[in-house]
């Protein structure tokens, strides 16, 4: 395969080599997006002079120009060769991020942050015909019967690399500090190298195969636009994925602000704590995924959303109404929950995004869906920092008094404190509250009958435990109480007690007289290794097609 040439037939092994060279692509751009974004980012803005306002409008830029998915939807119908517009804005996008670093040295002090805003728009706006044609290639590319399994093995894989270098790059700041002088110029350096590898990343791209578009009916712009909004269940997932990222991103374009300037903790603590985020991300990718996989994205998401948004409720507690001695390990909570959960959010909402678009229209449907999340989630952080700063300088406080009557002495306990970006965290989490109301009603196919609960987390939660773990103590004690006690003999006198369990009833609770006979089977002791799923919760069938060299594939983030 040379240049943009389609192909009407994708082997086997062209497919493989595809989906590797997939991931190197997103290993680079998490490594761009990981050098230019971030508390990296938001550092070099407030050295800038930036405000909360400006901050919050960097969260909105790039869902702003996803209003550019309309005339992208006809510039991918019109050329039909969506490798070609992925790559060429890819590359030229990118370059933005080659002038970002000289803005604090080569421009005046009230030019420099207009100017970056415009670059930002730069990188975004030539970014979209990219995104919308992306999408559709991937859909035809990889079988929709993978998606959940390459996507959490690609999501853990570029999520580690991430990881392991915000690690790095966060030890270099400080002493890039002490060694030039300069508060600015370590953050110019690591924006500068983002954007150079960014663009290696356009690279593994021009190598990836793409098959002939399947065909489509030949319609008018205006019905192809239309299409999505005229289909019932499709609409259910836009009345979802609208609140769903408002909320969303109302409330995560300000936890780097909070962490720097409200709790004015050094940028080494804020890097510290995203990288535990992004090693707990990685682990909990692929259960996420064999989750999808067995049952369906929705249900998955209904739980990691509800994770998602009690980890925002926390955040009011690290102030109260100041930093305390349980900040730093409420934060160390928070950041736990929020990688268990947003490695559940990225992977299914993209997918049931996925499932949900037909094959030969999925252009359309995907662009729609990628407009009204982008409007949502524009409009969510400008909301968040104009209220932010209205209520930088309002308090709400609530306290327990505790009066002794004899001599007047009064005690006060605060229990809840709300001022500045805690009222925007709050907001969030009501939002976000009726976004998961939403997701109830949207359609999925489903590969299993069997209602999906939360005890599937911690039996998959389990497994992956089993395999990375050599500590038996560790093992079992993720099983405990849930399955170990399936059948326990307590003697209590002369009398027997016996709890039972059977799958699907509650708990019988039996009394009988008398001594255990002689030679009675016992049952199994609490430490006895399991070896197999507990029978209350059995397996699903293994999809069919999934990979099982892990050479073979990844999912598909955001990539350009």
């Amino acid at each position: 395969m040379s240049g943009f040439t389609q192909q009407t037939e994708v082997t086997e092994a062209q497919l493989e080599r595809g989906l590797r060279n997939l991931i190197w692509d997103g290993i680079c751009s998490q490594t761009m997006g990981v050098l230019t974004g971030g508390a990296f980012l938001v550092a070099f803005a407030l050295q800038m002079g930036a405000s909360n306002f400006v901050v919050g409008f960097f969260a909105s830029i790039m869902p702003l120009c996803q209003l550019l998915q309309i005339p992208s939807i006809l510039l991918v119908e019109k050329f039909r060769n969506r490798k070609a517009l992925v790559v060429i804005p890819v590359v030229i996008s990118r370059a933005a991020w080659l002038v970002v670093p000289f803005l604090p040295f080569a421009f005046p002090e009230n030019w420099r942050v207009p100017l970056l805003v415009g670059l930002l728009f730069w990188y975004f706006a030539v970014s979209v015909p990219a995104g919308c044609a992306f999408n559709s290639w991937i859909r035809d590319l990889i079988p929709e019967d993978r998606f959940g399994t390459f996507f959490g093995k690609r999501w853990a894989t570029i999520t580690f690399a991430g990881a392991v270098l915000t690690l790095a790059a966060s030890f270099g700041v400080e002493p890039l500090k002490e060694w030039t002088g300069s508060e600015i110029l370590p953050y110019s350096v690591l924006l500068g190298l983002g954007g150079v590898v960014g663009i290696i990343g356009a690279l593994f791209l021009y190598l990836m195969p793409e098959p002939v578009p399947e065909p489509s009916a030949v319609q008018s712009p205006w019905q192809m636009l239309a299409e999505p909004f005229r289909s019932k269940d499709f609409r259910r997932l836009l009345a979802f994925t609208g609140p769903w990222n408002f909320a969303l991103n109302m409330a995560a374009a300000f936890f780097g602000v909070y962490l720097l300037k409200r709790l004015q903790m050094p940028i080494s603590t804020v890097i510290f704590l995203a990288v535990a985020s992004q090693f707990v991300n990685v682990f909990f990718f692929r259960i996420w995924g064999n989750i999808a996989d067995r049952w369906n994205n929705r249900g998955a998401l209904l739980i990691a959303g509800q994770l998602f948004f009690f980890s925002v409720l926390l955040w009011p507690f690290t102030t109260m109404p100041e930093k305390h001695d349980y900040t730093l390990t409420i934060l160390i909570v928070i950041h736990v929950l929020v990688g268990i959960s947003t490695a559940g959010v990225n992977l299914c909402v993209g997918n049931l995004a996925l499932k949900s678009a037909p094959k030969g229209k999925a252009t359309a449907y995907l662009a729609a869906n990628t407009v009204v999340a982008g409007i949502a989630a524009t409009l969510g952080p400008l909301l968040g920092g104009i209220l932010g700063d209205l209520f930088e300088l309002r308090e709400l406080k609530f306290t327990l008094t505790y009066t002794r009557l004899t001599d007047g002495e009064a005690l006060d306990v605060p229990t809840f404190n709300l001022r500045g970006l805690d009222f925007v965290f709050l907001l969030s989490v009501v939002l976000g509250t009726y976004a998961t109301h939403r997701l109830a009603y949207v359609k999925e196919p489903t590969r299993s009958q069997e209602p999906l609960k939360l005890d599937t987390l911690f039996n998959e939660t389990r497994k992956a435990v089993a395999h990375v773990s050599n500590v038996a103590g560790l093992r079992k004690l993720t099983y405990f109480p849930f399955e170990v006690l399936m059948k326990v003999t307590v003697p209590t006198g002369k009398a027997m007690v016996e709890l039972v369990s059977q799958p699907g009833k509650p708990l019988i609770y039996t009394l009988s007289k008398g001594r255990r006979k002689k030679g009675a089977k016992e049952a199994p002791a609490p430490d006895s290794p399991i070896t197999q799923d507990p029978p209350s919760s059995p397996a699903p069938p293994h999809p069919p097609g999934k990979p099982e060299s892990p050479d073979a594939s990844e999912d598909s983030s955001n990539t350009p």
